[in-house]
């Protein structure tokens, strides 16, 4: 659910050093302390309790970004990272603390980000789903290009020079396997992305790519979900992490009616969920807005005669919805939702609303919205869909309480 990042330009000029106490973590995976003038610091690659050195990287009138150097006291929780790129690559941000200390904090941020941004109860929140795997999992890599040699990676953290990667450990070993064939033969491109799915054995590498001895420029693949084949466009979006789409899956799967009228599915993707759950009502309504998942979704919901493809915003098509829908489905992008959506659902009032989010900040302030409007936040389930980074899937369910 997922996502343009900002970049700083490495500067190479002598910086401040702090050292500082990390009391916690926030959402993006940095450590979070306070200088001696009060201000908030941002320490990256620093774990909760640790006193560090910092380096301050990026300074602000009223908080810094920094990154931790020396590690004075450090945590009980504290590893030796897998990969010789850690603090060079931006992808991941956690690989110094164990799994169960990542699992604690990001259900730490959920409730955080609730409190602070929501005013809302965080009793509300649920133990966090952990990834059984939380290495080797990720299915969906996007390279940048050496422009020299045609060498594939990542760029560096702070935005300058190619990474060359040997291999990624939270890639899946199929992408690994591919990554020595993949170096030298990206000459004249931008990016190369690799897709895989190992229950279908489809695979994607886009774009085209010249004297590679396996297949390349598909312009889409098959992915598989909930025991149903979903074909994936090059530029459509879906879940990068099979094993936790399935627990996302289950845990939409309980929130959502088992039984009812009209369901409607906005921001429905490549339309996973419609299919998915297109036997518990009578009719569904998809909504998409991005033009290759739509077309991805006429083909995925083919046979589905319950299911119904509306192409479009969905701030411009969910408010001018002729029926009034027993459940929404929500999963927008990292920004939310439109408070026209949020307004629409206020004046259909839907029984349920469930609603899938990659960012606990902007889920806060949506269900802020929605519990004013009259809904009751039953609970909020965090679901860690990409170890050893600082990403925080969430599945938020509400419900109206009888109005009679």
């Amino acid at each position: 659910m997922a996502r343009n990042k900002r970049r700083h330009r490495i500067d190479d000029s002598p910086k401040e050093r702090v050292t500082l106490r990390i009391e916690s973590l926030v959402f993006g995976g940095a450590g979070l302390g306070r200088l001696e003038d009060g201000r908030v610091a941002f320490v990256m690659f620093a774990a909760p309790g640790e006193l560090v050195e910092a380096e301050i990287e990026h300074p602000h009138p009223d908080y810094v970004e920094a990154v931790c150097v020396k590690v004075l006291e450090p945590s009980p929780d504290r590893v030796e990272p897998r990969c010789p790129l850690f603090g060079t690559c931006g992808g991941c941000q956690l690989q110094h603390m164990s799994y169960p200390a990542q699992l604690a904090a990001k259900e730490a941020v959920v409730k955080e980000q609730l409190r602070r941004i929501g005013h809302l109860d965080d009793s509300v929140v649920r133990p966090i789903v952990g990834a059984a795997k939380p290495w080797a999992y990720r299915n969906h890599l996007r390279f940048s290009t050496g422009k020299n040699w045609g060498d594939v990676g990542f760029i560096h953290r702070r935005g300058r020079g190619l990474l060359k990667v040997v291999d990624c450990p939270i890639a899946d070993p199929w992408v690994n396997a591919l990554l020595p064939k993949l170096q030298g033969k990206a000459k004249g491109l931008h990016q190369v992305q690799v897709r895989y799915n190992a229950a279908t054995g489809s695979s994607l590498i886009y774009p085209k790519m010249k004297d590679l001895d396996v297949e390349s420029g598909q312009q889409w693949y098959m992915e598989e979900l909930g025991g149903r084949r979903f074909q994936v466009s090059a530029s459509a979006f879906f879940q990068v992490n099979t094993a936790q789409a399935e627990e996302m899956l289950r845990l939409v799967g309980e929130s959502l009616p088992a039984k009812g009228e009209l369901l409607v599915d906005a921001f429905a993707g490549v339309g996973t969920f419609a299919a998915l759950f297109a036997d518990r009502f009578e009719r569904v309504i998809a909504i998409e807005e991005s033009h290759s998942a739509a077309k991805d979704a006429a083909v995925n919901l083919e046979g589905l005669v319950n299911v119904e493809m509306r192409a479009g915003k969905v701030e411009a098509i969910l408010p001018e919805l002729e029926v009034r829908p027993d459940a929404i489905l929500l999963d927008p992008p990292r920004p939310g939702c439109f408070p026209a959506v949020l307004t629409a659902i206020s004046e259909f009032r839907p029984k349920s609303v469930v609603y899938v989010s990659c960012n606990p900040a902007t889920l806060a302030r949506d269900l802020r919205v929605l519990v004013d409007a009259g809904y009751r936040l039953d609970h909020v389930t965090p679901l860690d869909m990409f170890p050893q980074t600082g990403h925080i899937e969430c599945v938020a369910k509400l419900s109206l309480p009888d109005e009679g």
